[in-house]
């Protein structure tokens, strides 16, 4: 818990970015019946029966101190698939940095060995060399500001039914741009000395 807080105590800095990074998944659902929209004196109708139409996950990566998120939902969640996101965030979202400053659980898939299962040794060592991986500890995702923002998401992008991939991402497109406009920051307060403090019963007894 310490070393997370830690890292969120650092100033923004272009050379070093800190970078949360979660992932839920997400099932896709069609319609049975088409809704009724609203109309005078009428709300709008959803019947309550759905279609199954599968399952994705969706991955969401956030700069708090920048005001600055991605998010894409893919068919499947495995090692390759992080490892491609990792690499988007390090060749794409952030070119220039010396090293990426990555905070996430603690998930089997979010290692330096899945950037070897995706890559070539030489690539992997390349992408593994530019990143700084800090994990949130067991029961302690709530350290995740990601975890915030795909909170958020859910209640204002996925709060109806999605029945396909390409409609899903294009949502998720037009959330994520309309945030990043706002350039909408996470003011993280909790530091080490208050958690000392108002976290103890975390702490050994001595």
């Amino acid at each position: 818990m310490e070393d997370v807080l830690d890292v969120y105590a650092r100033p923004l800095d272009e050379r070093f970015p800190v970078v949360c990074m979660d992932e839920k998944p997400y099932q896709l659902l069609g319609q049975v019946r088409a809704p009724l929209p609203v109309a005078p004196g009428r709300a709008a109708r959803h019947d309550n029966e759905y279609v199954r139409q599968g399952t994705c996950a969706i991955f969401v990566f956030t700069r708090p101190l920048a005001g600055w998120r991605r998010v894409q939902a893919l068919p499947q969640r495995t090692r390759v698939d992080w490892a491609h996101q990792v690499r988007q965030l390090l060749d794409v979202d952030f070119p220039h940095a010396e090293k990426v400053v990555l905070v996430m659980d603690n998930l089997n898939t979010h290692s330096i060995g899945s950037l070897y299962k995706a890559f070539d040794p030489a690539t992997a060592h390349a992408l593994a060399q530019r990143l700084e991986l800090h994990h949130t500890p067991k029961h302690g995702s709530w350290l995740n500001v990601a975890e915030i923002e795909l909170s958020r998401l859910t209640r204002q992008c996925l709060d109806r039914r999605l029945d396909n991939l390409d409609t899903l991402n294009a949502e998720l497109a037009a959330w994520q741009n309309a945030t990043n406009t706002d350039q909408r920051q996470v003011d993280w307060h909790l530091t080490t000395h208050d958690a000392r403090t108002r976290l103890r019963h975390l702490y050994p007894a001595n």
